[in-house]
Parts: structure tokens; C-alpha cells; sequence
């Protein structure tokens, strides 16, 4: 088990711009839910999907829509990548907004720094498909790269948000299967506490631009409809058993109130025996690594996951 703090110590000026990049897009998105009563569905997705405004455009990747196991997406494919490696992208926003388009050039980011590729999940979302239909989507994707022939250890489960649930309960679901599972599974400051009761919900509330403990409660209404119990622990990973999962990274950042479900997720994980680390960015967003491209610290943050893949 390992924790990093990936402090702030030596972040540039020009740094702490970029984090107000993604902070006054988060702050743009809350003034607009809370002054919008009768906000419909399809605006609410529209505006999420303005989630990648804040990432820039990496250089050398072409993009390729395709669908894997009947589920649609887009391929992120970086210049001279392992094509055997892949990343099996899922994106955040509360199994309701955002998309494979919101999140590609984050995807297209992770897998230029580690050498794969990524394949980026337009999963079906809440709350016209409530759970389990995401890890349905996620696993039947996983299924299907493993027929075209790519080794399960070769493929990274990976995901941000309500994405990071997804990334690990997708390998929770083929382990209780009793099929092989991915090789490792990354989780961008992942939303996991379908019970809503994170300490850092609290401690965390004025430092957050976008999460609120209410905006939560919508969104765990829309994908378990009242009918799911929240403790599900393929809805909520910190009720699952983690033996035998595969090695685990976490990040987060120190200043977002679901800080804690990250610090719960490694406590549960090391428990069961996991290989797992934990990176906190130190005066970081919800999912921070939004920032790649123009973020010194998202670039060293990449680096400490390129050589945390290459263990």
C-alpha cells in the first residue's frame, strides 16, 4: 500500500490558473442548477458536456467511434500505442450526464502517458436505466475485448466519479462471476457512498465548486430508483469484499467532498489485502486530472501512474 500527497509546494503560478480553469467551471455549473428549478434532462447533460472544456487537446491521438459488446463509445488511439494494452474508459457524472465526447481527451491523456489505448464507454445512464444496467454495459465491453482477443490482465478497468465506481465494480462483478477480471483498475477521485454520509460532505462543503450532499441525493435517485438498497455492494463498493481484487490506484483531490469515499475505498481495499495506492492532490477538485495539458501537477500525477503500470 502506498499514499502519495502530491503537494503543491512547487506548482507555478501559471498551475494554480489552471486550477481555477476547472473550479470556475464547476462554480459556472452550480450557479446554473441552482438558479434553473425546471432544468430538463437533456440540458443538464448538455451542460456536463462542456466536462472536457478544461482539458487540452493531446497531441498525436486519432478517435475512432465503435461499440463494443452492442455498447457504443469512442477509441482513443495515441501514436505508436500498445494496441494489446487497453483502457477501458468509464466517465463520471453521476450515472446520469457526461460521455464518451465529455471525457475522450482525458482518456486519450491517461493512455498517451501509459502507452495503450483507451476505448471510452457511452454506458447507458439514469435514470432512464437504473442499476445494474452501467456494469451490464462495462462488462459486456470487457467481455467483448477479451473475445476480439486482448488478455484480461492486459485490460485496465478506469473511470472518474460515478465512472470510478464503475471501473471497480466492474471488476467486482466479473470476480463474483467467477470470470477473469482486469489486470489493475484506476479510480479518479471516485464517488462510491450510495448512503450519502461521507464525513468530507461536510468538512469539505465550502472548498467543493460542485459537489453538494443534495445534488448527490438526486443523482443516487435516479440510478437506484428506490427500489436498490444503497448498501448493494455493486452500487456502493465500500460494503464490498475486496479479496482477491486486483492492484487498486486512487486519486482525489484534498479539497472535494467525496475526499473521503477515496480514503474509505484504500482502508477497505488494504484490508482485504490489496495492492492499492493512494495519490491526494493537495488543493484539488473533484477529478483534478480534468486539468492534463495544462497542469504541472496532473503531468506528475501521469508520470507516478505510468510508473505505478510499468511495476
Amino acid at each position: 500500500m502506498t499514499i502519495n500527497v502530491v503537494e503543491q509546494s512547487g506548482v507555478t503560478s501559471a498551475d494554480g490558473k489552471s486550477q481555477d480553469v476547472l473550479r470556475n467551471l464547476y462554480a459556472d455549473w452550480a450557479q446554473i442548477m441552482a438558479t434553473t428549478p425546471d432544468l430538463t434532462m437533456r440540458l443538464f447533460r448538455s451542460i456536463f458536456d462542456e466536462w472536457h472544456q478544461p482539458t487540452v487537446e493531446p497531441e498525436g491521438v486519432m478517435y475512432r467511434e465503435d461499440t463494443l459488446g452492442g455498447v457504443p463509445g469512442i477509441w482513443c488511439l495515441p501514436k505508436g500505442a500498445d494496441r494489446t494494452k487497453v483502457l477501458l474508459y468509464t466517465h463520471g457524472g453521476g450515472f446520469a450526464v457526461g460521455s464518451a465526447a465529455s471525457h475522450r481527451k482525458l482518456a486519450a491523456h491517461v493512455a498517451k502517458a501509459l502507452g495503450s489505448v483507451s476505448f471510452v464507454l457511452d454506458y447507458r445512464r439514469a435514470p432512464e436505466f437504473q442499476h445494474p444496467a452501467q456494469i451490464d454495459d462495462g462488462v459486456a465491453a470487457f467481455e467483448a475485448l477479451v473475445a476480439s482477443g486482448i488478455a484480461p490482465a492486459d485490460i485496465t478497468t478506469i473511470g472518474d466519479s460515478a465512472g470510478g465506481n464503475l471501473a471497480i465494480t466492474i471488476a467486482l462483478a466479473l470476480k463474483e462471476q467467477g470470470k477473469p477480471g482486469p489486470g489493475q483498475v484506476i479510480a479518479f477521485s471516485p464517488w462510491l457512498d450510495m448512503e450519502n454520509k461521507g464525513e468530507t460532505l461536510v468538512t469539505n462543503n465550502d472548498t467543493d465548486a460542485l459537489i453538494t450532499p443534495e445534488l448527490l441525493e438526486g443523482m443516487i435517485a435516479g440510478v437506484l430508483g428506490g427500489t436498490v438498497d444503497p448498501t448493494t455492494p455493486l452500487a456502493n463498493p465500500l460494503h464490498a469484499d475486496f479479496t482477491g481484487f486486483p492492484r487498486l490506484y486512487i486519486t482525489a483531490g484534498s479539497v472535494e467532498s467525496l475526499l473521503d469515499n477515496a480514503t474509505r475505498l484504500e482502508e477497505r481495499a488494504k484490508a482485504a489485502g490489496v495492492d492499492v495506492t493512494l495519490s491526494i492532490g493537495e488543493g484539488q477538485q473533484h477529478v483534478y486530472p480534468f486539468l492534463a495539458g495544462r497542469s504541472a501537477l496532473v503531468a506528475q500525477e501521469f508520470e507516478k501512474l505510468a510508473a505505478w503500470c510499468r511495476k
